[in-house]
């Protein structure tokens, strides 16, 4: 197997046995990157920044859990010194000064950043098409979308450029776009981490997590994570780590709850798509063979889209662009968002909070019967680049909820979650596990448990030389 498509944990232990260094680690990484620029990964790529921090770390011993590791920042990520554009106009040019707490933990823990992975404006959204970077590119078939909002990161993991990335997800900006190219995509529960963690967020909504090519893998991201500092549950957290030894054994017998229903139902068309139907069966059968008792859910949500909405418009109020800039400097999409964010009293606020905190002890409740709940990760097949563009800004957010009606809810009851591939034909389809309040290892476990039966995952094939390296595009996004 060649370098770039070395799993983190084959990776990891290479590095650990001298058999690969930082320095070729890296290499390998940018390469890759560029073979695949066409595909929108990266909006930035700092190739002598990332192979001078390579260097330096095999000058002294090795150190941290993914010593000489390729990782990138989700451009939503602050690095000190390397411009970070949050995927808006209205940044172009800012060079923070200061690293975000997550990108100061992964150089804690020995990784490298190879540069920054594209993302929508702010991560609002869940597509990666912005004004100011080509689209990501589903590596399956470029005229489809890598969802979103951590899209960039996705494919990257997806072709091999990165054996795993850090991402962000607020209402499925994980797994909506790991599901979406076939990788793994894990959302850890709120108060996990120890920054990034959805307690610093309107509604709790937003927490760091993996992309990655396996349980495993993701495991070993989220442990180095929580290991950067001191947790934020109240007491000792449910399910403690670390969590890459656990997802390599076998869960007990489980009891797992199976809903397709979404609390988008009668908002927005929710259908399921033949093939995510097919996913969604196919997982059942796996789970119910390897001995689980798979059954019902009866899960019923019921109020949620206003809810959801004004929670969404309210942390849309606090971007940084004044009013009389929206027009010029923000997307769409992200103008009217904030505005009606603006708009809202501190009355509807607290009351969408009221049913926030309702929503989230009734969707415990109804779970609680169960180790793990199954549901589709995506309702429909990849969407062609520009199918959220030419709409009104309330069509475009419906349709968001049409292709992953299945993902947001999880954000708002603060429950772990990771969605997985199980097969498909020509491309990959997953599914969602959602799990108890503080369970990543039981999630984690069971994907392995379907990874297992689905096999090796395979890498997309990047098509023919001239589609790679379109003309100027190296040159625009390395620097």
């Amino acid at each position: 197997m060649v370098l770039p498509e070395r799993p983190l944990a084959e990776l990891i232990a290479a590095l650990a046995a001298g058999e690969a260094t930082p320095t070729s680690a890296v290499s390998a990484a940018l390469a890759r990157a560029e073979e695949g620029a066409a595909l929108g990964a990266f909006v930035r790529v700092m190739g002598d920044r990332a192979l001078e921090r390579a260097r330096a770390l095999e000058r002294g011993a090795p150190a941290g859990p993914l010593w000489g590791v390729p990782l990138a920042d989700k451009d939503l990520t602050a690095r000190a010194g390397v411009e970070t554009g949050y995927g808006s106009r209205a940044f172009a040019g800012h060079v923070p000064e200061v690293s975000d707490p997550l990108a100061a933990a992964l150089d804690a823990a020995g990784a490298v950043s190879i540069g920054k992975t594209n993302t929508p404006e702010f991560g609002l959204t869940g597509y990666t098409e912005s004004a100011v970077a080509p689209p990501a590119r589903n590596p399956w078939d470029p005229v489809t979308g890598a969802g979103g909002s951590s899209g960039g990161a996705a494919v990257a993991v997806a072709t091999g450029m990165l054996p795993a990335a850090p991402a962000s997800d607020g209402g499925g900006s994980i797994r909506i776009p790991a599901a979406t190219v076939g990788v793994v995509g894990l959302k850890p529960s709120r108060g996990r981490l120890p920054f990034a963690n959805g307690l610093e967020t309107p509604g709790g909504l937003s927490t760091a997590g993996a992309i990655a090519r396996s349980a495993e893998d993701a495991a070993i991201l989220l442990d180095a994570l929580v290991a950067a500092g001191p947790h934020h549950f109240a007491t000792r957290p449910p399910g403690d780590g670390p969590f890459a030894p656990a997802a390599r054994q076998d869960p007990p017998r489980s009891r797992i709850g199976v809903t397709l229903a979404t609390p988008w139902d009668g908002w927005t068309s929710t259908d399921l798509h033949p093939a995510a139907r097919g996913a969604f069966d196919r997982a059942i059968r796996i789970l119910g063979g390897a001995g689980h008792d798979v059954v019902d859910a009866a899960w019923r949500p019921e109020g949620y889209p206003e809810m959801f909405l004004t929670l969404w418009r309210a942390s849309a109020a606090r971007i940084p662009i004044a009013d009389g800039d929206l027009d010029a400097l923000a997307e769409p999409l992200t103008a009217w968002l904030v505005r009606e964010g603006r708009a809202l009293g501190a009355a509807e606020i607290l009351a969408a909070q009221q049913r926030q905190a309702a929503f989230e002890r009734r969707t415990i409740a109804d779970f609680a019967g169960f180790d793990a709940v199954l549901t589709p990760a995506l309702a429909l097949p990849p969407r062609p680049v520009g199918w959220y563009a030419g709409v009104t800004p309330e069509e475009n957010f419906a349709r968001q909820c049409s292709y992953a009606p299945h993902t947001s809810f999880v954000n708002v009851a603060g429950l772990p979650a990771i969605t997985v591939p199980v097969g498909g034909e020509g491309r990959p389809w997953s599914v969602q596990l959602v799990g108890r309040p503080g369970s990543e290892k039981r999630i984690l476990q069971l994907a392995r448990q379907l990874e297992d039966a689905r096999g090796p995952l395979p890498y997309p094939q990047f098509s023919d030389k001239s589609a790679r390296n379109p003309g100027g595009l190296v040159g625009e996004l390395w620097t």
